[in-house]
């Protein structure tokens, strides 16, 4: 098969604004909104190279294409060695982090190429963010684009070294949604590599995801998780008497719809456990609680100096603009999640920390704010399609951070040719064994040294590293590129 000749990078209007803003983090938060981290050091590699792409897979007589942002970092490959893809998430792609798999890719001798995920960033097919526009956008559309990607690549790859008919062994990386589509990836396209990584991989869609945040009060423990709650029974107390005055107080006076505001306030303590910050958020409230002071005084403290800078992507009305900019990816991961998957993160029944006002119904309601009647996620159809943690796979290793909310959306228990790890430590949360502890900075190592219990960390790097050996020999014995 034939595949089109690399494209250009696309000439539309908004991508020399992208350009000045270029190095936006590639970090999955899943929050749903999306943390950044403007630092190149923290890359193997910016060089961005183009190929066309299809825009729907799916359609017999549709043959638009786009041109699709991709990375290739060659510096540990030998030329009959594997080919790692790590898969870019729900967010720019500036380039190919240089996390644990520049660790192993020294290791294995192997080439590490990264594909942006279409819409975000430069990968964008339109320059307008319409509801109509965005219905390519969808974890099945993206399989398929790194399924013409790998062939593509492979195929260029031997151009440049003058080979033909040559097939590398593939092994796929991904954290979090990009974790999903890894082991999805896998899933669907067997032939196509030799086994993957989810890290963290949140392979379950949940309609109500109440886990997450009884989840948020166990990472807490009980004395932070009491704080938390007074927080947020003083916090609904005080909306209701004078709402401007306390959402000034947290520097989040735009956010004129309460709901967007109560769940801003949750989502700047969720980072803390899920990023592996724990004692930033707890001390200081803890201490302010014991000395007397207003602990939502203190807590504002913390979400201004912390997370100040994410008001705007709470902001319904933000939400709305339909014109491609750096902050669209917010716009683009709540139709994800408002069509495919939607992990509403809802306040649990009883004992919950967040505020009860934050329910389904708010989450609905901004779907339907945001982008028009008739859209809401169909999570039974997502579930029966990839299969769930219930998932039908081979040679798809789990990982989970034990203090990490969005290890309930993923696969947590073993089963035969599928190992599922956890790591288990005060601070271990989202990708923590591809990114160590605390997620900043990223250092090639994921600095498992800052994790509490760093032997936890290095157990399970050893186990991923031995499957994917043992997986890549099986790929060689076989003279296939999967088995």
């Amino acid at each position: 098969m034939k595949f089109a000749a690399p494209a250009p990078a696309p000439a539309s209007p908004w991508i020399a604004f992208l350009i000045s803003v270029l190095l936006v983090s590639s970090v999955s938060a899943l929050s749903p909104r999306l943390l950044r981290q403007p630092n190149s050091k923290k890359y193997l590699t910016t060089k961005a190279l183009w190929f066309n792409q299809t825009l729907d897979h799916f359609s017999p007589y549709d043959h638009r294409q786009f041109g699709q942002r991709y990375y290739e970092f060659l510096d540990h490959f030998t030329h009959n060695g594997p080919i790692f893809l790590e898969i870019c998430g729900e967010s720019v792609c500036p380039g190919i982090p240089n996390d644990y798999i520049s660790v192993l890719a020294n290791k294995f001798g192997a080439a590490v190429v990264s594909l942006e995920h279409r819409y975000y960033g430069m990968s964008s097919p339109f320059n307008s963010l319409t509801t109509e526009n965005l219905k390519y956008l969808s974890s099945k559309q993206a399989l398929f684009d790194l399924a013409i990607f790998r062939q593509y690549y492979q195929e260029s790859l031997n151009l440049k070294l003058n080979k033909s008919n040559v097939e590398n062994p593939w092994f796929v990386f991904g954290v979090s949604y990009s974790g999903a589509l890894s082991a999805w990836f896998r899933l669907k396209f067997p032939h196509l590599t030799c086994g993957s990584l989810a890290s963290s991989a949140v392979i379950q869609a949940i309609y109500n995801f109440t886990e997450f945040d009884k989840q948020i009060g166990i990472s807490a423990g009980p004395e932070c998780k009491a704080v938390l709650q007074e927080i947020t029974r003083l916090v609904d107390e005080r909306l209701a008497s004078n709402d401007k005055e306390v959402k000034l107080m947290f520097g989040a006076a735009e956010l004129k719809i309460d709901g967007d505001f109560l769940y801003y306030l949750a989502d700047a303590a969720v980072t803390a456990f899920q990023y592996g910050n724990p004692d930033k958020l707890c001390n200081p409230l803890i201490e302010a609680k014991k000395a007397g002071e207003d602990i939502v005084k203190a807590y504002a403290t913390y979400v201004r100096e912390n997370y100040g800078d994410d008001v705007a992507t709470y902001n319904q009305q933000n939400l709305k603009k339909t014109a491609l900019n750096v902050n669209s990816g917010d716009r683009l991961w709540w139709f994800q999640v408002c069509t495919e998957v939607a992990y509403f993160q809802v306040a649990p029944s009883n004992d919950s920390i967040r505020s009860p006002r934050v329910d389904t119904r708010y989450h609905l309601d901004l779907c339907k704010n945001v982008f028009g009647e008739g859209i809401y996620p169909d999570v039974d159809a997502t579930n029966v399609y990839y299969g769930g943690t219930k998932i039908a796979g081979s040679k798809i290793i789990f990982t989970n951070g034990s203090q990490d909310p969005w290890r309930h959306a993923s696969k947590q228990t073993s089963s035969p040719d599928m190992p599922s790890y956890l790591i288990s430590c005060h601070n271990c949360g989202h990708g923590t064994d591809m990114r160590g502890c605390p997620q900043s900075p990223l250092v090639p190592e994921g600095d498992a040294k800052k994790c509490s219990s760093p032997d936890a960390v290095r157990k399970v790097r050893q186990k991923i590293t031995d499957n994917i050996d043992l997986w890549l020999s099986l790929c060689l014995v076989s003279g296939r590129s999967s088995m």
